[in-house]
């Protein structure tokens, strides 16, 4: 029988505050184990939390950007388990009335287009983490209290290179937005995997497997490879699944069973006492609502629509912001900003990474790289003499028309000056030549080469390409 899968992600994302979710305490990766922690995060008898602003500021604009409405009024509740790294024996989130309920995310994938719900965008806090030694364990509760962000999407999801990007999609989002770093090497973001299958086109879903604490994009896609044939092994097999919940062994590339549904928790939530429902106020929203960002998709979309650039290019814009605004700020005066994106991205990005200089530390007015490609568009210089000049304009700021003109490195379009140059490259190259005779196009191109080198690189290779054709021809 043919199959399909299934797939809902829940992504677990750190805010990008200054300090945690309920007290002062330091939201900073790296300390020495438990030096950022108070009676707060250590869920000490007779301590308050209060909500920190801009975790719900930061939650609210995730709703924003997800294409959701922020819920009129949330309230935080508590989540009822016992583990180690839990110092309260509960964990404040958010159940039934979350900060964001609905929305999508639109992502490239498979030549088009897709589009994931979202469920609900809820507000919690992390816990701390565990360490296992040869002979005991501890806790680090650093991490204790970090206001963490989780993002539940529908089961819209159909194989593992779509969940994989989609979760780049959504990290982009979240990075641009400013609302987490999204740094996976320091645990700011983790995903727990929903998936099933069923008969293609079936309306019913298959039993649910929930595949815990994902700490890789790759891993989650390397899961997923594993699990979804696994499924499907087992019914094509005559067996069944049911519910449960598995780990994902990364060494091994297997998923193991951790627990079956009459194993789950029973979280026993109900409304967290000590902190008020969050109604936020119109003002507040639109001070929030100040701070969405242009999408990466729809930046993306903006730059090869509006500069005619390909794919590629509008992404290099899309990765690199700062770069992206410098050509969008001088494209608007370019006859053809196709070939600006070349030479910001090409030559100028290059050229700041090899000597570490910021955008803002040019020497050379923007003015001039529009200059630049004029020179070399209109055939006044070569593209080999635009790569010398752009080198000196980038140290020395001066325009590229003035060290041409200094420098005395126009093209020679003379047909009789670059005649000359092609005799001399024909007659001492006399076996490449025949070899252009005989039918080999290549050599043309090798001839051509020794006029732009006896030249100096101050030939119009074009002009060149044809007077070499025409006298290889008689």
């Amino acid at each position: 029988m043919d199959y399909e899968a299934v797939i809902g992600l829940e992504t677990h994302v750190q805010l990008k505050t200054k300090s945690k979710m309920w007290c002062g305490c330091g939201n900073e990766f790296g300390a020495p184990p438990n030096t950022h922690v108070c009676p707060v995060c250590l869920g000490l008898p007779g301590v308050l939390p209060v909500a920190n602003e801009e975790a719900l500021r930061l939650t609210v604009l995730t709703g924003m950007l997800l294409n959701s409405a922020a819920a009129p009024q949330a309230k935080f509740d508590r989540k009822n388990y016992f583990y180690p790294d839990m110092p309260k024996n509960y964990q404040i989130t958010q159940y039934d009335r979350p900060s964001n309920v609905g929305g999508y995310v639109d992502f490239e994938f498979d030549g088009t287009i897709a589009r994931v719900r979202i469920t609900r965008a809820h507000l919690e806090e992390d816990v701390g983490k565990n360490f296992h030694f040869e002979r005991h364990s501890g806790v680090d509760f650093n991490r204790a209290g970090v206001p963490l962000l989780e993002i539940v999407s529908e089961p819209d999801l159909t194989s593992a290179d779509m969940a994989y990007e989609y979760l780049n999609a959504l990290k982009d989002i979240l990075v641009y937005g400013g609302v987490s770093d999204c740094d996976m090497e320091k645990g700011m973001v983790r995903c727990d995997v929903n998936v099933s299958v069923r008969p293609r086109g079936a309306p019913e879903l298959g039993a649910k497997i929930e595949i815990k604490n994902m700490n890789s994009f790759s891993g989650v896609r390397r899961a997923l490879e594993y699990e979804i044939p696994r499924q499907i092994a087992v019914l094509n097999g005559g067996g069944k699944l049911t519910q449960e919940t598995r780990r994902w062994d990364d060494v091994a590339g297997v998923t193991e069973s951790m627990r079956s549904k009459e194993m789950a928790h029973d979280y026993r939530y109900f409304p967290e006492p000590d902190l008020m429902p969050f109604a936020p106020a119109d003002a507040w929203l639109n001070d929030v609502r100040r701070r969405v960002v242009e999408l990466p998709l729809a930046r993306k979309q903006r730059f090869m629509r509006d500069y005619h650039l390909p794919a590629a290019d509008g992404q290099t814009f899309v990765w690199d912001v700062p770069l992206g605004n410098y050509f969008a700020a001088v494209a608007q005066q370019a006859k053809n900003p196709k070939a600006l994106a070349n030479w910001v991205i090409n030559n100028l990005r290059a050229k700041l990474s090899e000597t570490q200089t910021a955008l803002d530390d040019l020497k050379f007015q923007p003015a001039c790289l529009l200059e630049l490609v004029d020179l070399m568009e209109s055939g006044r210089i070569s593209s080999k003499i635009a790569q010398d000049v752009f080198t000196k304009m980038f140290a020395a700021g001066e325009s590229p028309r003035a060290i041409v003109d200094r420098e005395g490195l126009a093209q020679v379009s003379d047909t009789g000056a670059i005649e000359k140059f092609c005799d001399d490259a024909i007659a001492a190259n006399p076996k490449v030549a025949e070899d252009f005779r005989a039918g080999k196009a290549a050599a043309l191109n090798f001839l051509k080469g020794q006029v732009m080198k006896l030249s100096k690189g101050k030939a119009n290779p074009g002009l060149a390409g044809e007077i070499l054709e025409k006298k290889l021809k008689r």
